[in-house]
């Protein structure tokens, strides 16, 4: 089983696929000044099994397009949507530097926990000429907090992603590729630890033994605990930010 199969199976049972928050996705949707007043289109890109895509479905008048390269995930977000009472939530496997969307076709491009897996810069630049003028951008991405940062985690993330960085560094990036700003924030700590980390130790057991033990589950259990780990130790210095900006 390849690394990108064995990471589906992990996280497949999971409401969340990343650290994040139904109250942090509302309050980017107010960030944003989107309402039930007008109807939407959105794509909820990378939207896994569907955290994100449910509170958008339930708080806004939307047509909401939910992309993941992983069938399995959507599977798991319709079966969501279906019990939840959503009929405004259609799938779309796809990969997200390889999206069909007509130009200036959306209203609002969502994504979070996700644009990492392509590149802050390069998602958002291959992403911008699918939104209408005036359309809302809302991702969210590993940042640093501070300028300053001990050397372990520092140098732990600049190997794991070295697009880490600071807000400011990101919002310039976002000015360069034509957005205007309308909101960042950082998630806080339980975002990570409640609604992430915790229900990914609570089965971290029983995955093993669906796996068999394997080298390859045993290996993907360790970075995860090293991961964790880390958070514990150096929270203070980094989290996912919010951005919410406008196309220009």
């Amino acid at each position: 089983m390849d690394g990108f199969r064995l990471l589906m199976e992990f996280h497949i049972e999971d409401e969340r696929q990343g650290p994040g928050g139904s109250a942090e996705t509302k309050r980017a949707i107010k960030s944003a000044g989107l309402n039930k007043s007008e109807p939407l289109r959105i794509a909820d890109i990378g939207c896994g099994t569907g955290s994100s895509t449910l509170v958008l479905a339930q708080e806004l008048n939307a047509e909401i397009i939910a992309v993941d390269l992983f069938p399995e995930f959507l599977e798991v977000l319709e079966s969501r949507a279906q019990k939840a009472g959503l009929s405004n939530i259609t799938t779309n496997s796809a990969s997200m530097d390889d999206l069909t969307f007509e130009p200036e076709a959306l209203d609002v491009i969502w994504s979070e926990g996700a644009i990492y897996n392509i590149g802050f810069k390069n998602g958002i630049s291959l992403w911008k000429r699918f939104l209408k003028p005036g359309g809302v951008l809302a991702v969210t991405e590993i940042t640093w907090l501070t300028d300053d940062r001990p050397k372990e985690i520092n140098d732990y993330w600049s190997s794991e992603y070295p697009e880490i960085a600071t807000s400011a560094q990101k919002i310039k990036v976002l000015e360069q590729e034509g957005f205007k700003l309308l909101d960042y924030f950082p998630l806080p700590t339980r975002c990570w630890t409640e609604n992430y980390y915790k229900p990914l130790q609570d089965r971290f057991a029983s995955f093993l033994g669906k796996q068999g033990r394997s080298d390859k589950a045993l290996q993907l259990i360790e970075m995860e605990k090293k991961e964790i780990e880390l958070y514990e130790k150096f929270k203070d210095y980094y989290s996912y930010g919010f951005y919410i900006a406008s196309k220009m």
